[in-house]
């Protein structure tokens, strides 16, 4: 028996049309075959063929009502499997090629527009590839090299998967149409003809290059340039660098990930960074250098500095992917006290402690740097 509709699908049986498209685009992404692992496939076909069904059915006002009223009978002994499939947006859903030749292998004539199989040229299969960069690769932007593993038309044999100088014949049991036709009643379904694949026709002897598949693996050595200001996870797309396909290449899409620094902190397009400063620069004042990634830069010290307080270096930051502009580097300075004194700065610090009210014996001033760090912190 089969399931509901509006169950397939999850909506409520009131739910207008773009809530019943949202629905089913949510679940073709889900279910798409190419999306799954292998051994999930057939399920994942199965599932797909149901929501797609479903779809066909409740985006289109008169099946819909027709359906509402009289259940599946209305749809089975009205239309066929077809017919269902007819004047259904799928293009408005998604925007890819992919999906329309996979319906097409589902559902024949409903997708393919014709009685035989869908002579629609595949593109090839988008790579996706990561790339590792350094925070000062990211931050000017660099062109690399990478090695690519992919899938490409066999030469031998041009892609057809034929030993050269032989042709395939013509499949004996779709005879030619890549499709059987199953009937069920007035149900009629077209199904991807088992015995050679949609293809129409079944290889007699195979390339010796490809055996049969009519593309080979190769690594390609491709140049890629990567712009300043990308972060972890930024996508980039490389256009006609995917694997092979009749219809012309997939694109190959970059997924970045930018090692961590060992000195800048990143958050978004501003950098942090820890300066430590001597307590008597900290106390008087002063210029300290600051690193950046363009470069060294003079910095002034306030007198009277805590450890701990942050300045602004503006425009020293990363620069905006899609903007141009640079963010900001924020510098935290960290007082810095000497962990062993000589006897005259020994000295000058009982003086400085006496100046300042502080009652400090002799037995206690080599803990004076301690009190320091306690102070500082």
């Amino acid at each position: 028996m089969k399931k509901d509709y509006y169950e397939i699908l999850g909506v409520a049986k009131g739910a207008d049309v773009a809530t019943v498209k949202k629905a089913y685009r949510s679940l073709a992404l889900k279910f798409h075959p190419d999306r799954v692992q292998e051994s999930g496939k057939k399920e994942a076909e199965e599932k797909f063929k149901e929501i797609s069904e479903a779809y066909g059915v409740l985006s289109d006002p008169q099946k819909r009502q027709m359906y509402d009223q009289y259940g599946h009978s209305g749809i089975d002994q009205r239309y066929t499997a077809e017919d269902i499939f007819k004047g259904a947006d799928f293009s408005s859903i998604f925007g890819e090629s992919g999906l329309g030749d996979i319906l097409g292998d589902f559902f024949g004539e409903a997708m393919g527009g014709g009685g035989g199989r869908s002579s629609r040229a595949r593109r090839g299969r988008d790579i996706q590839y990561e790339v590792e960069i350094t925070l000062e690769e990211a931050y000017s932007g660099i062109k690399k090299k990478i090695k690519v593993p992919r899938h490409e038309q066999c030469t031998t044999c041009s892609g057809s998967g034929a030993k050269p100088g032989t042709k395939p014949k013509t499949c004996s049991t779709c005879k030619g149409q890549g499709q059987v036709i199953m009937s069920n009643g007035f149900f009629r379904m077209a199904q991807t003809c088992s015995a050679c694949g949609g293809q129409g026709k079944i290889i007699t002897e195979y390339c010796p290059e490809c055996k049969g598949q009519g593309v080979v693996k190769v690594t390609r050595n491709i140049d890629v340039n990567i712009p300043a200001g990308v972060d972890n996870d930024t996508r980039l797309r490389v256009k006609g660098e995917g694997e092979g396909g009749a219809a012309g290449p997939g694109d190959l899409y970059l997924y970045i990930l930018v090692r961590r620094h060992s000195l800048y902190e990143r958050s978004g397009k501003d950098l942090h960074y820890d300066l430590p400063i001597s307590f008597v620069t900290a106390a008087l004042g002063g210029e300290v250098s600051v690193s950046t990634l363009s470069g060294d830069v003079a910095m002034k010290i306030p007198a009277g500095t805590q450890s701990g307080k942050v300045f602004r270096l503006k425009g020293k930051g990363m620069i905006d992917l899609h903007t141009g502009g640079h963010g900001d580097q924020y510098v935290k300075v960290m007082v810095s006290v000497p962990e062993r004194l000589t006897g005259e700065q020994r000295k000058l610090l009982e003086e400085f402690a006496h100046l300042s009210g502080e009652k400090v014996s002799s037995g206690v001033v080599d803990s004076l740097a301690d009190k320091f760090k306690n102070v500082f912190k």
